[in-house]
């Protein structure tokens, strides 16, 4: 099995699909029960899981209806279905569990669980996790104050989707495929693979000015919806275009007056690209 599809975790191997339309990595749940049990025999990990499957069901846990079936790549060399979960899952299941390799999992999702509900009750502390993070990752300070700009501004688009009925998901995520690829030209899928990325955040390898195009263009949109009182997915795709198309004559314009292009195929938080001018 290739290396992006398998990850070992101490002496267990752990199988791995990428869904690219989720952005999601999705883990065999037998492997991760393997993991959690200690039990190097797939058909006693099988077993077992099989038998816990029944009793969460049983209890009407959310874990098993979350779980997807995916054809993951056995030792025989053939594929089967099998079932899968995402992060967010799989940490979940990890509390079903009685294991001792469960326990330091379990301490983690206490102290993220805290820190949430601190962020609930204060939102500045989230705010400033993300920006001593967004440092961390080595961003000059009047990059990061555009990124937190450009996130208030896409808060602000995403709030008015979810009160005009637009359904969280597949539905944002086509609509910020609308915006994107009316400012920009390009899909965000084609200006990832343009930056050479493919899990990370697009809006965290952007150029300052591929940041201030994107806010303009969701500005754009959100004002837009509002004034056309835009319902659903299917009007909000109506203002998502128009939206995009007002920062595409802006980015335009600009580039005509410049010279210089402004959809850059740099990772602007990599290293030696820090800082840089934007590629004509």
């Amino acid at each position: 099995m290739s290396n992006k599809s398998i990850v070992i975790f101490e002496d267990f191997p752990v199988r791995r699909k990428w869904m690219e339309k989720k952005e999601k990595w999705y883990f065999s749940v037998i492997d991760i029960v393997a993991v959690l049990t200690r039990q190097a025999d797939y058909k006693k990990a099988q077993s077992y899981w099989t038998t816990l499957k029944n009793r969460l069901k049983q209890e009407g846990s959310e874990i098993v209806t979350n779980c997807d079936k995916l054809k993951l790549e056995a030792k025989d060399g053939k594929k089967y279905l099998t079932d899968v979960a995402d992060v967010e899952t799989i940490l979940r299941l990890a509390q079903s569990v009685p294991s001792k390799k469960a326990e330091p999992i379990k301490l983690w999702l206490a102290k993220v669980g805290y820190e949430r509900m601190q962020e609930t009750i204060n939102p500045e502390l989230a705010v400033n996790r993300a920006r001593k993070n967004w440092k961390n990752m080595g961003a000059p300070e009047k990059w990061v104050e555009q990124r937190m700009r450009g996130q208030e501004i896409r808060n602000k688009l995403t709030d008015y989707w979810q009160v005009s009925g637009v359904k969280a998901g597949m539905e944002y995520a086509k609509l910020t495929d609308i915006i994107h690829q009316e400012w920009s030209g390009l899909t965000t899928r084609q200006h990832k693979e343009l930056k050479k990325i493919d899990k990370e955040n697009l809006r965290d390898t952007m150029t300052e000015a591929e940041l201030v195009f994107t806010a303009l263009a969701e500005l754009s949109t959100t004002h837009i919806a509002k004034k056309d009182k835009a319902k659903g997915y299917s009007e909000n795709s109506v203002s998502a275009k128009k939206g995009g198309g007002i920062a595409r004559g802006a980015r335009e314009q600009l580039e005509k007056a410049t010279g210089e292009k402004v959809v850059s195929d740099e990772n602007y938080l990599a290293e030696g690209v820090r800082g840089k001018r934007i590629k004509g």
